[in-house]
């Protein structure tokens, strides 16, 4: 229940971060590219080998991900804007500001685009993974 209670206060820390955005890119070449910016790296004394990171994801109009895994537990906090996620071929869900999205360590990010071709989107990524491992591997 601790554990549970720290993750909670966690995620609820990052879903507040809106920190200022550096250049990283990810997605399909024809899209346009998302920006992706690393808020925070803590590693968790209870959980030897392992960290919490926390991204901050921009998605311009149109933007789409490549096909992805995080081999992380992670959390999707909507800050604004509407976002189209999917895992493992479930059904696609339309988020909007202060929803969230779960995908597990076993999970293949299949959709994940901007749901406006006119409107950014903006979201905070809070994942719990091994630690210095990629945040994202691509599956072709």
């Amino acid at each position: 229940m601790k554990r549970f209670k720290t993750l909670t206060l966690l995620l609820l820390v990052v879903a507040g971060n809106t920190a200022a955005h550096d250049a990283a890119t990810h997605g399909d070449a024809s899209a346009p590219q998302a920006r992706v910016t690393e808020n925070m790296t803590r590693l968790l004394a209870d959980y030897p080998g392992k960290e919490i990171l926390t991204i901050t994801v921009d998605y311009p109009p149109g933007a789409v991900d490549p096909v992805h895994r995080h081999d992380a537990h992670a959390i999707v906090y909507v800050l604004e804007g509407s976002i189209v996620m999917g895992v493992n071929g479930q059904k696609e869900q339309v988020l909007k500001p202060g929803d969230t999205f779960y995908e597990g360590p076993d999970d293949i990010h299949t959709v994940g685009r901007n749901a406006s071709k006119t409107l950014p989107a903006r979201f905070v990524v809070f994942l719990l993974k091994s630690q210095n491992t990629p945040v994202l591997t691509p599956v072709n």
